[in-house]
């Protein structure tokens, strides 16, 4: 397989598992995102020490291992992104499979098997975005909506569409969902990382809140904002996202 085709292979037999394990009835709510990010993230580690082994691996789930620094080709995984959604059977939770080269997002692939029938994004199949509406929608976090979105979204005129998971709120902007997903509360780099590599390939503006490029593969695995949104809105939301930071609202 390439490594587009085993990134959404793994995602996607990754969700089935997550599936049958909420399907079982064994488990609480919270005993029940452990037994899912345990369980998911073995399979994930495994396959992917099996068939790539000279690549490097950084897992939400998994203790970090220095070594990875020093390879260009690192697989990041979220095997459960929002596990509180997985555990209250909810459908905005993903599972998160990329690999970054050179610290680039090269392939992703976003696996939302919480929706009907399951749904899989990938970073070498695009499809066709919708037509963006004439009142611009933004994801923000369901329990705590950053500050910084919040007041974009009031001078922008946004509508908020409260949503789970990371990798859920950024393909809603491929479902037709929202158009604008502006992160400044705190991230890793395995929340984001599959994500941004299937939005970019999807022809979306993707990047640090400041307008930097997101970088992958660091010692510090930090990665606490970004902002995915249409091309073509990117320069006006990241002067409105400065003019916020300097006048505090």
């Amino acid at each position: 397989m390439t490594d587009a085709e085993l990134a959404a292979h793994l995602a996607e037999v990754a969700g089935r598992i997550l599936i049958d394990v909420r399907t079982s009835g064994l488990f609480s709510p919270k005993a029940l995102g452990k037994a899912g990010d345990q369980t998911a993230n073995q399979f994930l580690c495994h396959a992917l020490r099996e068939v790539r082994p000279e690549d490097g691996l950084l897992s939400e789930e998994e203790k970090d291992n220095a070594d990875r620094l020093a390879k260009s080709r690192v697989w990041i995984v979220d095997p459960v992104d929002g596990t509180r959604e997985y555990g209250e059977a909810r459908a905005d939770w993903a599972v998160h499979v990329g690999l970054a080269i050179d610290g680039r997002p090269a392939v992703g692939a976003v696996a939302l098997p919480g929706l009907d029938g399951g749904t899989l994004l990938r970073s070498d199949r695009p499809v066709a975005l919708p037509p963006a509406p004439e009142k611009p929608r933004m994801v923000v976090s369901r329990t705590r909506p950053a500050k910084e979105a919040v007041a974009v979204a009031e001078r922008l005129g946004a509508e908020l569409v409260p949503m789970g998971s990371a990798g859920a709120k950024a393909m809603a902007l491929i479902l037709g969902q929202a158009d604008i997903y502006l992160h400044s509360g705190g991230q890793y780099e395995w929340d984001s990382m599959a994500p941004v590599a299937v939005a970019q390939a999807h022809g979306l503006h993707c990047s640090r809140i400041d307008g930097s490029p997101l970088v992958y593969n660091r010692s510090d695995v930090y990665l606490p904002d970004l902002l995915i949104c249409r091309q073509e809105q990117a320069d006006q939301l990241l002067t409105l996202i400065a003019d916020v930071a300097r006048t505090g609202g």
